[in-house]
């Protein structure tokens, strides 16, 4: 078994796409669907996805949830931190080694946690 795809709510869309749109640029990542009430990024092995909740409530953002993105290397962890705070993300830990692994963590524009790690530490 291998994840499909991961989906965010979001309460401010054109905010949300951008920030995507920019924290994707150059990582292999491609906007599929960008209609309706979702908007869709998809790679060789998953996609991800923002929305707004079907239910109509306000999205929020899980305690303890968490997306976890595997990147080639320390140096595209440290880009990847910085080019999310450029874009108006909080840092939720620096980039540094965690359980042998070099990572970092920030939250996006709706609160939701991402570590961008590698391996290759």
């Amino acid at each position: 078994m291998k994840m499909n795809y991961f989906v965010f709510g979001t309460n401010d869309k054109e905010k949300a796409v951008a920030f995507y749109d920019e924290l994707f640029d150059g990582c292999g990542l491609n906007k599929l669907q960008g209609e309706g009430r979702m908007t869709l990024w998809g790679g060789e092995e998953f996609m991800f996805a923002l929305a707004e909740p079907f239910d109509e409530n306000p999205a929020s953002n899980g305690n303890g949830t968490m997306l976890g993105l595997h990147v080639d290397s320390i140096k595209e962890v440290d880009r990847l931190h910085k080019k999310a705070l450029d874009l108006g993300g909080v840092s939720e830990g620096e980039p540094r080694i965690r359980s042998s692994m070099h990572s970092a963590y920030i939250r996006d524009l709706d609160n939701n946690k991402i570590c961008f790690y590698t391996s290759n530490a």
